[in-house]
């Protein structure tokens, strides 16, 4: 199936559950791409330029919130669905309406892969549409 869903970027420092994300997503249609940590991350973004990117928190060289408020400095108006994973927080998933830490959506890192996936789905339709509707 060539018709991919739309590209992600998944940066994270835990290859265990980088793979198991990744295989989540594939899984659900989308073209994935990863990155080790936020430096690898940024550079990765403005290689492949992806739809959506889902960052951890504790990252080493560059973390989450850098990685993130990087990616959206260097996207302008491209605004890509930027999501953060953290384990500090738990709870439900929450979105703000301006971006906190870099993020407009925070997930705790407890989050089963497939519950992200539709999560990032939900975000990505609704900014088709929105991007329809102007």
């Amino acid at each position: 199936m060539t018709d991919h869903r739309g590209k992600i970027l998944l940066v994270d420092d835990d290859k265990f559950f980088l793979k198991v994300l990744s295989d989540a997503f594939r899984d659900a249609g989308f073209e994935v791409v990863t990155a080790p940590d936020g430096l690898a991350g940024v550079q990765a973004f403005s290689e492949h330029l992806p739809d959506a990117v889902i960052s951890d928190l504790v990252m080493p060289r560059m973390g989450g919130v850098s990685t993130c408020l990087e990616i959206s400095r260097l996207a302008g108006d491209r605004d890509p669905v930027i999501v953060l994973l953290t384990s500090m927080f738990q709870g439900a998933p929450h979105e703000h309406q301006e971006p906190e830490m870099g993020a407009k959506v925070h997930i705790p890192k407890s989050t089963k892969p497939l519950d992200i996936v539709i999560i990032v789905e939900q975000l990505l339709d609704r900014k088709r549409r929105g991007a329809g509707a102007a």
